[in-house]
């Protein structure tokens, strides 16, 4: 019989509100030694995910782009809006600063396999399982890797 990712998952994940500070989200996953967190709002929907990714801009900070100079004008040579995004993450307060929020999730009747191919497809290492618009449960990676052992 084919695994679904109910089967798999770690259920009721550790969530944050966007109105979390970083500094708590930080807490949390180093305390619970996670990567990443869904970002839910106040009816427990999700609207995005926090990760070591994210938050990497704290540390790291931001290149400003490349650009040259033609007749006293500014010419970018990559696209500025990237930048101000980029500080806009190195220098957040919050959650809602620093998430991804276009986050990527999967159904609970969905396959392991199925699982597998949008993590691998998407270059992303956790999945929030969502039913009914709310975060029921996370399938990671390591997760999937532990039933491949098992079997």
């Amino acid at each position: 019989m084919t695994k679904t990712v109910a089967d798999v998952m770690t259920p009721e994940p550790i969530t944050v509100k966007k109105t979390t500070s970083l500094q708590d989200a930080i807490k949390l996953m180093a305390q619970n030694r996670i990567s990443g967190l869904p970002v839910v709002n106040d009816q427990d929907h999700l609207i995005g995910v926090i990760s070591e990714t994210d938050l990497m801009w704290k540390e790291t900070g931001v290149e400003p782009p490349p650009y040259i100079m033609f007749l006293d004008s500014v010419i970018y040579l990559q696209n500025p809006a990237r930048y101000e995004k980029e500080i806009h993450k190195a220098l957040g307060e919050t959650v809602a600063d620093v998430m991804t929020d276009k986050p990527i999730s999967i159904a609970p009747d969905h396959s392991l396999k199925e699982a597998a191919h949008l993590m691998h497809e998407k270059n992303i290492r956790r999945l929030p399982v969502v039913a009914d618009q709310k975060v029921i449960g996370i399938i990671t990676r390591g997760d999937i890797i532990r039933t491949m052992a098992t079997e």
